[in-house]
């Protein structure tokens, strides 16, 4: 039989070779463990040459078909080893077979003198020999001297960066494994730290484990680190903040890997070490959404978003195709940022068609404004949707005091042609995203994100279906947050302006964010207020003094921070409950539910009555008044 370098690989060729080389002697080897030195008698001779030569042809085509010969054994895991197993583990048995059934059929004819035994022990010298010289070339590359000089790039020691990995857990080991295996990579790790002390003293791939997380200042000095890699995708950011700092007291400059989510098992690559973000001193715990049940309600639907051009709206569409919907109607004002969102679902609706999951969600595109009742209508008749999650909203504190005819007009009023129009269309669900602005407010955009709730939960009421409302924080990158100015104030040179030094937010992340409003949708039974525990607030000053930081900075030597006084509207520190309100945890550990607004539908209808009244005048004093009236924790500024 001739085997070509095509059918078994180019690179492979030299281990095809010598597993038919040593192969050879695989049998002798067996033999001479059974019988010892009379395996060299003449009454073994004709019958261990035919073995040789039938157990060599099914050795070699067991392999092939294992795929012994199509693999990198350089970078050889668990996998490749089972491989090896399944390999020998199957030509042993088929010989062993064949051998039995000879011996069965051939031995009342002439007498055969191979035991029966031999395939069994032949198949443990295979397995040393096929395992032996694929584990010597994966030790080959991936030797890294404990000196710190990796092979291949000796000639460069003096250029070879010293690190430390922070973690020496999956990630951490990954890490080590991908800087050992990339020669054209100077960064060469000497050192472990973690807080697990049964890890103390341990060795990870050569390298040891010197000590705690808090050692890491000391280690820095004692071996002379250039760099810290934090490899603990799963911690806190407040862990992540505590190591940031220590490297900063120590003068080495931090990495990071992405979050635990975003890392695919096993995948980690040179790509994914990068600065720390702000993002990873602000990590949480993550919200653990039951994705099955939200995928299980939304497959097959028409699903609407408002607001879909936004931040917090565009992820919605995102994770919402994830889930299979019939499809998905994009409604929005802006049409550059529909046109943006549709043209990315459009490509990922065609990658994962391609990809064979499932039927091709469509992808409908509606320019409106929620203000124009007339024309939400017309939608709603024409597409049907029957999921609602409602994004679209003035959202900015200080614009909104300076024009609070709009606020009421698109947060108020629209909610409510949003919701009649739903009502109408037989809308089995609707998802409004609100904010913790509406607790106790103090801004005008707070108190009509409280009344959009107060009209939520009366629709709820009055037409007994799904009708929630989702409050979170402060959103990291959305349009308006502190994090995109800061970081503009930063690439001009400063001054970064904080308002207040004492001021605190709540702060989350657009993906967190959007698995709340998501697992909102099948919680509860309808009027609810869904909220998620966001921890402690975060003082915006030090948020201000991280990014500089991170941007290899110095807070008030290289960048200044300037403190320009609370604008109109804004509280120091946001609240998450009301006073006199019950509030209960769900079945995730991180969301509370409240019943909602408790306010009568007469009442509301007349405090939207005067409030059309007083948009009509265009009189903001009695619109605020009006506001006042209807949330009475609403705290007018003087």
């Amino acid at each position: 039989m001739t085997f070509k370098k095509t059918t078994f690989g180019e690179r492979n060729l030299h281990f095809l070779v010598s597993d038919a080389a040593l192969l050879l002697f695989a049998p002798l080897v067996a033999l001479f463990l059974r019988v010892d030195l009379d395996c060299l008698t003449e009454q073994y001779r004709r019958e261990l040459l035919t073995y040789t030569a039938v157990s060599l042809l099914v050795k070699l085509l067991v392999f092939k078909w294992a795929g012994l010969y199509s693999r990198l054994w350089r970078y050889a895991t668990i996998s490749d080893m089972l491989a090896i197993v399944r390999g020998v583990g199957l030509a042993t048995i088929l010989l062993l077979v064949a051998n039995m059934g000879v011996w069965t059929l051939m031995s009342s004819v002439w007498p055969l003198h191979l035991p029966r035994s031999l395939p069994i022990l032949d198949g443990f010298v295979t397995a040393i020999i096929v395992t032996g010289p694929r584990m010597f070339k994966r030790m080959l590359h991936s030797f890294g001297p404990g000196n710190g000089i990796k092979a291949g790039v000796t000639g460069k020691a003096s250029t070879m960066r010293r690190v430390i990995v922070a973690g020496a857990g999956d990630a951490g080991v990954s890490v080590v494994r991908l800087l050992q295996q990339r020669r054209d990579d100077l960064r060469v790790p000497v050192a472990f730290v973690d807080d697990d002390a049964a890890k103390h003293g341990m060795r990870l791939h050569g390298i040891p484990v010197r000590g705690r997380l808090t050692d890491i200042p000391r280690l820095v000095t004692e071996f002379k680190v250039d760099e810290v890699i934090i490899a603990m995708p799963s911690a806190p950011g407040s862990k992540i903040r505590e190591i940031v700092n220590m490297c900063e007291a120590a003068g080495v400059p931090s990495r990071n890997l992405p979050r635990l989510e975003d890392i695919v098992s096993g995948n980690i690559t040179a790509n994914a070490l990068r600065e720390v973000e702000i993002d990873d001193l602000l990590r949480r715990e993550p919200i653990h959404t039951d994705m099955q049940a939200v995928a299980g309600f939304l497959e097959g639907r028409r699903v609407m978003v408002t607001g879909s051009g936004g931040s917090i709206g565009s992820e919605l569409c995102r994770q919402i195709l994830r889930c299979q919907p019939l499809e998905i109607i994009l409604l929005g004002h802006g049409e550059n940022s529909v046109f943006d969102i549709s043209c990315e679902l459009d490509r990922r609706v065609e990658g994962l068609h391609n990809l064979g999951r499932g039927r091709k969600p469509v992808i409908r595109r509606c320019i409106a404004d929620i203000r124009d009742a007339e024309r939400l209508c017309m939608l709603f008749k024409r597409f049907q949707p029957e999921v609602i999650f409602h994004a679209a909203a003035h959202k900015h504190v200080p614009l909104m005091e300076e024009n609070p005819c709009e606020a009421v007009s698109n947060n108020i009023f629209g909610t409510g042609n949003l919701l009649t129009a739903a009502d109408a269309a037989g809308v089995e669900r609707f998802v409004m995203i609100s904010t913790d602005k509406a607790v106790n407010p103090s801004s005008v955009m707070g108190a009509t994100k409280r009344v959009a709730e107060m009209l939520v939960h009366n629709a709820a009421l009055r037409t007994g279906r799904y009708y929630v409302a989702v409050r979170f924080g402060n959103v990291l990158g959305s349009r308006g947050s502190v994090v995109p100015l800061f970081r503009r104030q930063i690439a001009q040179g400063g001054p970064v302006t904080v308002t207040h030094p004492d001021m605190k937010r709540f702060f989350m992340t657009i993906p967190e964010a959007v698995q709340l409003v998501l697992q909102a949708s099948v919680l509860g039974h309808g009027g609810e207020v869904f909220m998620l525990d966001m921890g402690e607030p975060l003082k915006v000053l030090d948020l201000a003094r991280d990014m500089i930081r991170l941007s290899g900075l110095e807070p008030n030597r290289d960048i200044q921070i300037q403190f320009t006084g609370c604008r109109p509207g804004e509280k120091l520190v946001e609240e998450l409950f009301i006073e006199g309100e019950t509030y209960q945890r769900t079945q995730h550990a991180k969301v509370f539910v409240m019943p909602g607004a408790n306010v009568s539908h007469e009442a509301l209808d007349a405090g939207l009555m005067d409030l059309t009244a007083a948009m009509k005048l265009a009189n903001d004093a009695e619109l605020i008044q009006t506001l006042k009236r209807l949330v009475p924790q609403f705290v007018v500024p003087t």
